[in-house]
């Protein structure tokens, strides 16, 4: 009976317009999560495992994979189970046909998505183990390497991935993997590796890329985690709520206000419960700030502004670390053509239809991946000794004005190690989160570092009839400073890595807790340094860490 009862109040729960249950409202709850992303999915799934503690998971957006109740698709998976979200091959079709139920509507500054398992339900679900070094150079006494194993291992025993996920076996489009292999692996001397078996290595290294995908299908923690979570009578996952501010009394949390609706509500926490927060590294400082802990200037403009809840400046938290950080990878695109690459174009509407019976049959075939053919990594080293990380791919197909037969897309960024930061900022007419200008390249190495790698690939195309179009091949690396940190179509780009926003060590202690309170965490990217590789895998293991960490807290 009760199996009925949850299965009914999730569905009703994942709706666009939920009724807030009036037990939410009575019932105090041990573990209050804000937001249902990679972090507050696996932080909320495993502090449920103790069945003394009543964990409660909101997230403001709705419904996204189908077995959240997602229902949003194209004709061709009507009469499936499958919503957009599941089918990998549809990940790039969110740019050209965007989702008004997914993405992020009037919430941030910042393209992402506002759904059950946030932007892991957009994403291409890449999924890279960071090297041992970025732990052991980037992170706090208790963030080490050796600290995070059992982590680690915890992680790939609960979430599969694959560098093969079409179920029949075969790597398909593959006519830009076979050409970058000529390219970086004969010419420019890089090794063709498995890249999570080698995860330390992270200099010229080239593989096919890895994903955390299942059974030829989005993966990630809403399939791995929360579907375990949500047999618990202990745990409880309530979206269509938007969480306004953390109902505090001095340094203590005691609830949080919710917008369900236009309505507003409070959610209590019990004696010693403890408020997560895990909205990303835009939104989760936003929230902060607006429960009056950060700068108290930022804090002073939100106050007159009536932002605060009428929170009085003497219960402020003078955090200055709040927001400040903030890191995303500066991307460029270069348009690269050759004579046997052949550009493959996802469609949402109409696949090829070969390849659509295909997937449809057997989930194999180019919708089983999400259109990635290759990823490779070098370093730059620096004079002081340093080092900045970098980091490349090629799409199946082109983008903007390059979109003809044999044009694909090279993706081109820095990692870990580069200089720039920034800040969450909060707009001064709709009080949103969303970047400052400082993020890209106010540390001028950072475009040199990127400029050198370029630069370094390019000196390796001869032979291989491969060739830039949006960039001469002959540029020097002073000339491919300026194109990088120009404002195109191609170049100072967001790759939406964001991130270190909430620095361990800084904004939070290494327990997570929010330095000015008792019971505040932030567990999610705001969290972490910037890592070498795309951060997701990354958030997954700081999550798993952070439930070691905040269980011994709760005894």
């Amino acid at each position: 009976m009760f199996s009925l009862f949850l299965g009914l109040f999730f569905l009703l729960s994942t709706y666009a317009s939920p009724i807030l249950p009036e037990s939410l409202a009575v019932t105090p709850y041990d573990v209050i999560v804000v937001g249902s992303g990679p972090a507050g999915v696996i932080i909320a799934s495993r502090l449920s495992e103790n069945s003394a503690r009543k964990v409660l998971l909101i997230e403001g957006g709705g419904p996204s994979y189908g077995v959240t109740g997602g229902t949003e698709r194209p004709q061709w998976l009507a009469g499936t189970n499958l919503s957009r979200v599941d089918v990998p091959g549809l990940y790039s079709t969110i740019f050209s046909n965007p989702s008004n139920n997914l993405l992020c509507q009037n919430q941030t500054k910042v393209y992402g998505a506002c759904t059950i398992g946030g932007n892991s339900a957009i994403n291409a679900g890449l999924f890279y183990e960071p090297p041992a070094s970025d732990f052991d150079l980037y992170f706090p006494a208790g963030w080490k390497h050796a600290d995070l194993v059992p982590s680690i291992n915890r992680l790939y025993q609960t979430q599969p991935s694959t560098d093969k996920p079409s179920l029949d076996g075969i790597y398909y489009e593959q006519s830009d993997y076979d050409a970058a292999k000529q390219w970086l692996v004969n010419n420019a001397g890089y090794t063709e590796l498995d890249i999570n078996a080698n995860a330390a290595r992270k200099t010229k290294v080239f593989g096919h890329p890895v994903y955390d995908y299942a059974n030829g299908q989005r993966g990630g923690p809403v399939i791995s985690y929360l579907q375990t979570a949500l047999k618990r009578p202990n745990f409880q996952l309530q979206s269509g709520t938007w969480v306004q501010r953390i109902v505090r009394k001095g340094s203590q949390a005691t609830g949080v206000v919710v917008n369900v609706g236009g309505r507003t509500s409070t959610i209590r926490l019990s004696r010693k419960g403890r408020v997560i927060v895990s909205g990303g590294a835009l939104k989760s400082p936003e929230l902060l700030m607006k429960s009056g802990i950060g700068d108290p200037a930022v804090l002073t403009t939100l106050a007159a502004a009536n932002q605060l809840g009428g929170l009085p400046s003497s219960q402020w938290i003078n955090n200055t670390a709040v927001g400040n950080g903030l890191f995303d990878s500066p991307n460029t695109f270069i348009a690269m053509e050759g004579p046997t690459i052949q550009a493959y174009n996802y469609q949402y509407d109409s696949p090829i239809p070969s390849d659509k019976d295909l997937y449809l049959t057997k989930k194999s075939g180019p919708y089983s991946i999400a259109g990635g053919s290759c990823s490779f990594w070098d370093t730059i080293e620096h004079a002081d000794g340093t080092v900045a990380g970098v980091q490349g791919g090629l799409s199946a197909g082109g983008y903007e004005a390059y979109t003809d037969a044999m044009t694909v897309i090279m993706n081109i960024y820095g990692t870990s190690g580069l200089g720039s930061s920034g800040k969450v900022v909060l707009d001064n007419t709709t009080f949103l989160p969303g970047p400052s200008a400082s993020v890209f390249y106010s540390d001028p190495r950072d475009a040199q570092d990127i400029a050198t790698f370029i630069r370094r690939l390019f000196d390796a195309l001869p032979g291989t009839g491969l060739r830039p179009l949006s960039l001469n091949q002959t540029a020097t690396v002073p000339e491919i400073v300026q194109y990088i940190t120009s404002d195109t179509p191609y170049t100072r780009g967001q790759v939406n890595h964001w991130s270190s926003s909430c620095q361990l060590g800084a904004c939070v202690d290494a327990n997570t807790t929010v330095v000015g309170t008792g019971n505040v965490h932030v567990v999610d990217a705001s969290i972490l340094a910037p890592l070498s590789v795309n951060p997701q895998m990354g958030v997954m293991i700081a999550a798993e860490r952070a439930w070691e960490l905040i269980d011994c807290l709760m005894g």
